[in-house]
This record gives C-alpha cells, sequence and structure tokens, in this order.
C-alpha cells in the first residue's frame, strides 16, 4: 500500500488587528510591537474629569506644551514591548548575578581597605536615591503622558531604574558585609553632606515639574546624559586603577544599559523636535536650562571623585553631550 503525504497552506484571514491595519495597510502583517503599540491609549469614554485637575480629560494631549500631529509617530529603535523587554532583562539579570556571585566568591571588594571601602561608598551608594527619584518621574510620564509609544516604553525604563538602585544597595552591602551601615550612611549623606546637596536639589527640582514631557527631557536625556558617563565612564575608570576590576564589574548593567536607552531618549527627542520649530524650540529652551543645572550640581562629585581631573571630565561630558543633543536637530543655547 502506498500513502501520499499532501500538505496544505491555510491562508490567514487577516494579517493583523483592524486598528492596527488601519495604520499598515490591511494586507501588510504587523510586528509584535507595533501590534501592542499602536493606538491603545484611551482616547474616549472617560466618565470624569480629575477632582485636582478639572481643567484636563483623564488622559489628555494638553498635559504637554508640545504638540505633535501623531503621537504614535514615536518609535523604540529597541522594539521593546512586555515580551522582549522582560526576555533582554531576564538575560541582564543572569550575567549580573554572575557578576556578583564571581566578586564574592574571589572577595574582590571584600579584601579592601576600610578606606577604600569608604570612599567607594561614599560615592556610589547615595546614587541610590537618584535612583528612586528616576524610578519616580518615569513613572509620572507614564501615567500622565499620552499614547503607549511612549509609556510602555517609560514603565519598562521605570523599573530599569528600580533594578539599577537594587544593584546600587547590593554593591554598599558588599562592601560593609551585608550589615547595612552602608546604606544608613548613604541615605545621611545624601540629606545632609554638602557635596551632595546640589544634585538632590535638581533630582527633587525635577520630581515637581507639571510637563510631563519636560520631565522627561529633565531625567532621562539631560540628568542621565550628563550623570551616567561622569559616573560609570570616568569615575568607574578611576576606582577601577585604583582599586582593581571588580567594583566596574557590578557596574556593568548600569553602562551597558545607558547606551542601550540612550538610543531610545534620543529617537523620541528627535521625533518631537522634527515635527515643528515649535517644538524644536521649547525642546532646546528645557535642555539649556536643566544642562546648566545639572553640571553645577555634578562638580562636587566630579572632585570627589575624579580629582584633579574633574575639571577636564566634565568638560568633556558636556561637549560629548552637546554633540548629542545636535544630532537630535537641536542647538542649545549656555547662556
Amino acid at each position: 500500500m502506498q500513502i501520499d503525504i499532501k500538505t496544505s497552506a491555510v491562508e490567514q484571514v487577516r494579517q493583523t488587528f483592524s486598528h492596527v491595519a488601519r495604520r499598515l495597510g490591511a494586507d501588510k502583517p504587523a510586528s509584535r510591537y507595533q501590534e501592542a503599540t499602536f493606538d491603545l491609549q484611551p482616547e474616549v469614554n472617560f466618565h470624569y474629569r480629575p477632582l485636582w485637575q478639572p481643567e484636563f480629560e483623564l488622559y489628555d494631549k494638553g498635559r504637554t506644551a508640545i504638540v505633535m500631529s501623531d503621537w504614535y509617530a514615536f518609535k523604540d529603535p529597541r522594539q521593546y514591548y512586555y515580551g522582549a523587554y522582560t526576555i533582554a532583562r531576564a538575560k541582564q539579570q543572569d550575567t549580573m548575578e554572575k557578576n556578583f556571585e564571581f566578586v564574592a566568591k574571589r572577595r574582590l571588594l571584600a579584601d579592601l581597605s576600610d578606606d577604600a571601602k569608604a570612599h567607594i561608598a561614599a560615592l556610589m551608594v547615595p546614587l541610590r536615591h537618584v535612583e528612586w527619584a528616576a524610578n519616580t518621574n518615569n513613572c509620572f510620564v507614564t501615567g500622565y503622558g499620552w499614547g503607549t509609544a511612549i509609556t510602555q516604553a517609560t514603565m519598562f525604563h521605570c523599573m530599569d531604574r528600580l533594578g539599577i538602585a537594587q544593584y546600587l544597595s547590593r554593591i554598599g552591602l558588599a562592601l560593609d558585609g551585608n550589615q547595612g551601615t552602608s546604606l544608613v550612611d548613604g541615605k545621611e549623606r545624601w540629606m545632609s553632606d554638602p557635596m551632595w546637596q546640589g544634585l538632590r536639589r535638581v533630582v527633587e527640582d525635577t520630581m515637581v515639574v507639571k510637563d510631563w514631557f519636560e520631565t522627561f527631557v529633565a531625567q532621562n536625556l539631560v540628568l542621565d546624559g550628563l550623570l551616567y558617563p561622569l559616573v560609570y565612564r570616568h569615575i568607574d575608570e578611576r576606582i577601577a586603577r585604583l582599586y582593581g576590576p571588580g567594583f566596574g564589574m557590578l557596574n556593568e548593567f548600569a553602562s551597558s544599559w545607558f547606551d542601550e536607552t540612550s538610543r531610545w531618549v534620543d529617537a523620541t527627542i528627535k521625533t518631537a523636535a522634527t515635527e515643528s520649530p515649535e517644538n524644536k524650540a521649547l525642546l532646546a529652551q528645557w535642555v539649556a536650562k536643566w544642562r546648566t543645572a545639572v553640571l553645577d550640581a555634578l562638580k562636587p562629585l566630579a572632585i570627589a571623585g575624579l580629582g584633579d581631573d574633574a575639571h577636564h571630565a566634565l568638560e568633556h561630558i558636556a561637549q560629548t553631550f552637546d554633540a548629542r543633543v545636535a544630532k537630535q536637530g537641536m542647538e542649545v543655547s549656555h547662556g
């Protein structure tokens, strides 16, 4: 007996969801990122206006001075939706756990002198409060921003900041033998040490900005764009030269994360800036305002971490930041 095995193809009736097809065309398959992003923002049938802000709807484009003809013009070059994001971060978490295990097993921090441990803790542990503020700011953007193209990415960004704060806490615990004294001292430094008060003021100022897009600019573009190169490039390299590579291994996620997320931040800023001259002018105004404040606030940290090299490092960071902003179509005045 002979058996013939045949296959038959089943044609899809539809390539994607109707709301996505209206953007892409009915015959074009959509990516998972597109299906998890386009036109998911609630726009109608709100039951009431917020009692604390009755001039706005619950979700309202008027909550920012930035104006877009299509809020879904924003794209995340990483193509992150929930599934892709969690898979990527899970792999990075596995790597970081191995790094912490490696450093602990070989006592790369535990065997440092008490002075070295105190020096590293004084520079790094208070930054966990900066990360908490960044978490809060991105929660604010997620809650009041408009369009899933932005708000889903800021929610991911929000959780990343919580993770980085936890890594900084674990660095403190690795330095003090899991006693927790470095965390208590770090909070006291953040609250009282003159070295941190300028940065603390800037961070707290970002947390009371009412325009959510300005919050995005102040936190994710300017503050991170100047703080991260200082801490995770210049200071990290100085500590590695003084005390060995163990500390740098524990900063690996924060360093690579900044490079990755900068692509998304830049794409968001560029899209808003190219929408209209008004948007571009407003964004440039915000960048100039926060750039000056952040650079002034970082000077004491740079001096404590880099000594005589602080001025050169800050100058290099500022020039690199200005070049980055210029690529997004903005010329920022430093006056």
